[in-house]
């Protein structure tokens, strides 16, 4: 009789079969398998039954079954020779450290208890940092380039962000090797936490910056130029990546949003993609009609024509000559030219006579 392979199931005489524990039929695939045992495990998992020997039985066969049939060569000899065939090869919670069990199950164990694995830990990047910025209309109908003020950490020149002086660099850190994470075992389960020694940066710096004293960034003012496309309105945000707060020991730095405000200009009112303007005539440009030219914020001139007879309030609209539609070639909203006409508040005699002649025709 091979050696037991699960201690707390030797009082078994016959161990069921692991597709029967699992609940999956002998072809399922490794997901199924891998989901199968995820439930159980939530299900019966120690933590969540404190106490309960019985839950704590199924726990243990449960993972015993998915450390056989998850593992290709183990799956393979169980599959020929059933239980017989491992020959002591199933996963023994009695003689396995910490790090064999984490090692076997990290990627369940870190989805059920937000640990990671016992490889090395990616850095943290760097906080995202948040400006804002107001562009002219003229700027946002053209696109441009600005510089915007960021204020806070940024990457040490004297040691490029390591924190470590110069001719020196970082040391793996001993207690996690580098992952930034400890495990501590309560039963058979491994718990990970922020490493005490490296503050859960994974290195260890003995002879820090000077200039930064280790932390690897310093508090600075500084400028980024940021490009603003044609056809930004207010309201919409740029992301600018790597131009946020630096990371720790060198890791990647966070990125920079830029929030957007338009200044109000003297003359054009912006609505979504289109433009609107007032265009004050004198009554008799309104009432014979007249040819205008306008110019807008970037600089381009659009003829208009006004029919005779316009009426105070008129819209005359021209498509194709408003703002750019961002991210959209070619495409521009319209124009919209708001008729006003201009009553003079003082007459002279001559130009009152003039206007008695005119009203007296118009009565007729």
């Amino acid at each position: 009789m091979p050696a037991s392979i699960c201690p707390g199931l030797d009082d078994m005489s016959d161990k069921r079969d692991f597709y029967e524990v699992l609940g999956v039929a002998k072809g399922a695939s490794e997901d199924e398998i891998r989901k199968s045992y995820r439930k159980l495990a939530l299900q019966y998992h120690p933590d969540r039954n404190p106490g309960d020997a019985e839950a704590e039985a199924k726990f243990k066969e449960a993972t015993e079954a998915y450390s056989v049939l998850s593992d290709a060569e183990k799956r393979a000899a169980y599959d020929r020779y059933g239980h017989a065939g491992l020959g002591g090869a199933g996963f023994d919670f009695s003689n396995a450290g910490i790090g064999d069990i984490f090692s076997q199950f990290q990627d369940l164990f870190a989805d059920f208890f937000g640990g990671s694995g016992g490889g090395r830990r990616r850095p943290e990047r760097g906080k995202d940092v948040r400006v804002e910025a107001k562009i002219s209309l003229k700027s946002a109908m053209t696109g441009t380039k600005q510089e915007v003020v960021v204020r806070g950490a940024a990457v040490c020149e004297d040691c490029n962000g390591n924190g470590a002086a110069a001719g020196t660099q970082p040391q793996t850190c001993v207690a996690c090797g580098g992952s930034g994470q400890v495990g501590t075992q309560r039963g058979f389960i491994m718990f990970s936490s922020t490493c005490g020694r490296c503050s859960g940066r994974g290195v260890v710096i003995s002879d820090p910056c000077k200039g930064c004293q280790g932390r690897g960034s310093v508090e600075k003012r500084r400028k980024v130029v940021v490009s603003f496309p044609a056809g930004i309105d207010a309201g919409q945000r740029l992301r600018v990546p790597g131009q946020g707060m630096p990371g720790p020991a060198g890791a990647a730095a966070g990125d920079l949003y830029v929030d957007i405000e338009l200044e109000e200009d003297e003359r054009f009112r912006r609505e979504g993609n289109d433009l609107i303007v007032e265009e004050h005539l004198s009554f008799a440009e309104a009432a014979l009609g007249t040819e205008r030219q306008l110019e807008l914020p970037d600089g381009a001139k659009v003829g208009i024509t006004v029919p005779e007879g316009t009426q105070p309030g008129t819209v005359i609209s021209i498509r194709s000559k408003g703002m750019p539609v961002l991210n959209q070639r070619e495409a521009r909203g319209a124009l919209h030219v708001v008729v006003g006409v201009r009553v003079p508040k003082k007459l002279n005699r001559k130009a009152r006579k003039l206007l008695e002649e005119l009203q007296a025709e118009l009565d007729s």
